[in-house]
């Protein structure tokens, strides 16, 4: 095959869980020209990667290009000889099958199995309900389909811009001179379902630089800048710092999360950026399966609270009371930090260290 398109997933932590399977294309198939096909706002998540010789974006509600019409037309351009489909849309695939692709591999879901020359099926137990299994696998399992030969291993990347964007807030903050440095990530993009009070991540934040002497970093999306400062602010500790007044960019979550030692946050994108850079991270679930997002990671410790009326998969309770993350307590979560940060070595980074 000359030329592959891959329709990456339309959630940051899925790109990320893609990476062995986009990894194993490219392995498998060393000069065919692999072309990336994605939501404008995915596009980062592997920016710096190797594998792809281009990037198509698609956006229904973006310019005449990044519509359904137009990303087909590009692909027919571009001649390409198979598709592979992360995503489970009907569009993913009626845009494929408009761009002439040879062949198309994908699950066949949402009436868009006539389209696909390569079906796959989900796991469905004996009434036909989807069972919660990870979606690492499925999309290895998209690759093998392919010829591929994919693992577990995420990875990802980082620009020179990405890295001197975290030497920057290093500089800002003074972190060089601790010993430990930790991030904290609020955010969930999901919704307010997966939010961890910001009262419980400063008092996580205060007990860890009081045992530990270590800096926290405070990371945060656009929208989410005041939930930064507001953990910095009730941590009361001079030694965590908020990036709600940086000029943020996936690029910088990427590079500051590679360079620290622990990461404690949502069940959201960071969380995966941890693993692909084999970092060690704590990570908190409320009302998602943690078999969903599973990633088979040495280093991650996972916490959920076990109630009768979870996990529900709603983007806001149902019930109000948010007792899946409400319940689950600063002290639950440090030990698990705290057994992460004894066991595990020092990060090596990129930058000195005070002296």
């Amino acid at each position: 095959m000359h030329r592959i398109a891959l329709f990456l997933p339309n959630w940051i932590g899925d790109v990320v869980m893609a990476t062995p399977a986009i990894r194993a294309v490219r392995a498998a198939f060393p000069v065919a020209e692999l072309v990336a096909v994605c939501k404008p706002y995915v596009a980062d998540v592997l920016a710096g990667a190797p594998w792809f010789a281009r990037t198509i974006l698609a956006d229904k509600r973006g310019p005449r290009s990044q519509r359904l019409f137009g990303v087909a037309r590009q692909l027919r351009d571009a001649h390409v000889d198979a598709t592979l489909l992360f995503p489970n849309s009907f569009r993913t695939a009626l845009i494929a099958y408009l761009g002439g692709s040879k062949r198309i591999v994908g699950f066949a879901r949402y009436a868009r199995g006539r389209m696909l020359t390569d079906k796959l099926y989900a796991k469905t137990d004996e009434r036909g309900r989807f069972v919660p299994s990870p979606a690492l696998d499925d999309y290895n399992r998209l690759a093998a389909a392919l010829g591929a030969t994919p693992d577990h291993r995420m990875e990802l990347f980082t620009t020179p811009a990405d890295d001197a964007s975290a030497d920057a807030v290093w500089q800002q903050f003074g972190l060089a001179r601790y010993a430990r440095v930790v991030a904290l990530n609020p955010g969930a993009a999901f919704g307010a379902a997966k939010h961890w009070g910001c009262d419980h991540f400063a008092e996580l934040a205060r007990a860890l630089t009081s045992r530990f002497k270590c800096g926290v970093i405070v990371l945060c999306g656009p929208g989410e800048r005041e939930m930064a400062r507001k953990i910095a602010e009730e941590s009361r500790s001079p030694h965590v710092f908020s990036l709600g007044d940086a000029a943020l960019s996936l690029g910088l979550t990427k590079a500051l999360v590679k360079r620290a030692d622990l990461l404690v946050t949502t069940d959201s994108g960071p969380r995966h950026f941890a693993a692909a850079f084999n970092r060690p991270v704590v990570s908190l679930f409320g009302p998602t399966h943690i078999e969903w997002t599973e990633t088979y990671f040495a280093k991650e410790i996972c916490l959920q609270k076990k109630l009768a009326c979870g996990p529900c998969q709603q983007r806001v309770c149902p019930l109000g009371h948010h007792r899946c993350m409400r319940e689950l307590t600063p002290a639950e979560v440090f030990r698990a930090a705290e057994q992460l940060l004894t066991r595990v070595p020092l990060a090596t980074r990129e930058v000195p260290r005070a002296a």
